[in-house]
């Protein structure tokens, strides 16, 4: 008599098991609209440092912020993204290895960045500080919203280094590693934004 095998078949060993289509992309759209919201804040912070700046009160003009640290930083989160994008695609083929190794890698990265961005402030702030005008106000509180919004995106990032499974799973968190990138490309596109607008077009135009 032939004896029954009981191991499963390599293809079936990662086939994502029987799960609600709706529950498997719960966590996809509610990211989708937290990100919604966050980006609605910084739509209307960025409008109300241009209708400032064009106001009757408009703030007195200023040195344009220097770019030796806010483009190296814009750098390393764009280089994170890439990082982490790769990381994907290999949680897809089922490389949890190489994915993990992405994701420690983005941490870093990200950690580099909070770096970069102490420094550049221990240097802008003894030329500007919140308190001196509207500009002042306004450029540390988009910035160091932009921080606060990294700080979080590390946390999520380390939250999913510990997940024991990132997919396929039968019950929740599912696509962890998807979700929380969705965020951290996200927060490297707000600092792509705010790198143009408080930073080059005041250097190119000469203006703050």
């Amino acid at each position: 008599m032939t004896p029954v095998s009981t191991e499963i078949p390599v293809h079936r060993q990662h086939a994502r098991p029987p799960v609600l289509a709706l529950d498997d992309r719960r966590g996809t759209w509610g990211m989708a609209l937290f990100i919604a919201t966050e980006a609605t804040l910084f739509v209307m912070l960025l409008f109300s440092y241009y209708y400032t700046s064009r106001g009757n009160n408009r703030w007195q003009v200023h040195e344009a912020p220097k770019l030796h640290y806010s483009l190296p930083m814009l750098a390393v989160l764009l280089t994170s993204s890439g990082v982490l994008y790769w990381g994907e695609q290999q949680v897809k083929k089922h490389r949890y290895g190489a994915a993990r190794g992405a994701l420690l890698t983005t941490i870093l990265l990200g950690i580099g960045f909070l770096v970069l961005t102490f420094l550049e402030y221990s240097e802008h702030l003894k030329t500007l500080r919140p308190s001196t005008d509207a500009y002042g106000s306004t450029f540390y509180t988009l910035t160091s919203l932009h921080g606060a919004h990294v700080v979080f995106g590390l946390l999520m990032l380390c939250w999913v280094m510990i997940v024991p499974r990132w997919e396929p799973a039968r019950r929740t968190p599912h696509r962890p590693y998807h979700n929380v990138a969705m965020y951290w490309h996200f927060v490297d596109t707000v600092w792509l934004f705010l790198v143009i607008l408080l930073y080059i077009v005041p250097n190119i135009y000469n203006i703050a």
